[in-house]
């Protein structure tokens, strides 16, 4: 018999539908009071949620489970630029997620001449939260500079680099390579200004060659080649929302 959709439908099989655990499984998480409901633990198997709108985390990590919803992780190559739709014919992200159903947008933005991890989805709220500056979501890059970037150069970005709209300074920030005629590093930062790794490493004398943004949040590129999408599930679905807050 199917569920009465005004009452809800239990949370063990929600839990289960979104690949948490069997129902079985699912039903002793809820015993053992790991799973909770809009901010309440609930110990009770007979309990029913909605899960269009009910906000379900197991061990304090959100677990989505409205209908519909789309999160996938795109490797951008260079020279895409990232948009929907380009009027000027140029490859653009919205040519390689037509399969994926209406409503999906990019998460920010990277620029042509930038490789790497973007994030696209039709959640609103998601986008929204991963964009705004108050969740402070953090993103790294890789970047091959001009150089042999020196130990002064990498101190002025994690202590701050004065631009022309404001102060900004990296979160975290290595060397991987250093070599005469240029370097390799990594940086971690949650500014969403434009541009912001290219000018921030331009200000301390690094031009940057090459650029490849390796994580966005939780999500990392991992062995995704330029050009391949894949859809974010799962635990590591759930680590996306949590991380902003869902």
């Amino acid at each position: 018999m199917a569920e009465d959709p005004e009452s809800g439908i239990r949370l063990q099989k929600v839990l289960a539908r979104a690949g948490v655990a069997s129902r079985r499984a699912a039903e002793e998480l809820i015993v053992d009071g790991r799973v909770s409901v809009d901010g309440r633990v609930v110990t009770e198997l007979g309990t029913r949620v909605d899960p269009a709108t009910s906000a379900i985390h197991v061990d304090g990590e959100r677990v989505p489970t409205a209908p519909g919803i789309v999160v996938l992780a795109l490797n951008k190559p260079r020279g895409m630029v990232t948009t929907m739709a380009d009027e000027q014919g140029r490859p653009c992200v919205g040519d390689v997620v037509t399969d994926h159903g209406a409503g999906l947008f990019h998460v920010g933005r990277l620029d042509a001449d930038t490789e790497g991890l973007l994030l696209l989805t039709n959640d609103g709220e998601l986008g929204n939260r991963l964009t705004h500056p108050s969740h402070e979501v953090d993103k790294t890059y890789r970047a091959t500079v001009e150089g042999a970037i020196t130990k002064q150069a990498m101190a002025a970005l994690l202590r701050g680099v004065d631009l022309e709209d404001g102060t900004i300074a990296c979160d975290r920030a290595r060397t991987i390579q250093r070599l005469p005629d240029r370097s390799l590093i990594e940086v971690t930062l949650h500014s969403g200004r434009n541009r912001i790794v290219r000018r921030m490493l331009e200000a301390v004398g690094h031009p940057v060659r090459d650029l490849v943004r390796t994580q966005f949040g939780p999500i990392r590129l991992g062995h995704q080649r330029p050009g391949d999408l894949r859809e974010i599930t799962g635990s590591e679905l759930g680590s996306l929302y949590t991380a902003v807050g869902l």
